[in-house]
């Protein structure tokens, strides 16, 4: 159940970073999904590592948002460069 929570927060996520992020980026909606996800996750494993917070909180959700627009510039820029 909790892939699948992954998964749901990972979209929304993922939207929302998409949104954020300045320029055009060439990926479809399951990579959205995806990076949103793996943005969560590391967000959440860095976060809590650190000590800076726990599972769920509004600190640990904007810093999500801000890995996967990382993630999802680091793919856009390699896309983009092939």
């Amino acid at each position: 159940m909790s892939v699948l929570w992954y998964l749901l927060i990972g979209a929304v996520i993922g939207v929302i970073a998409r949104i954020l992020l300045p320029g055009r980026q060439r990926l479809g909606f399951i990579m959205t999904v995806i990076l949103g996800a793996l943005g969560a996750f590391l967000a959440g494993l860095i976060g809590q590592y650190l000590g800076w917070y726990t599972f769920p909180s509004w600190l640990g959700f904007g810093a999500a948002i801000v890995v996967a627009m990382i993630l999802i510039g680091l793919y856009s820029g390699s896309k983009r460069g092939s």
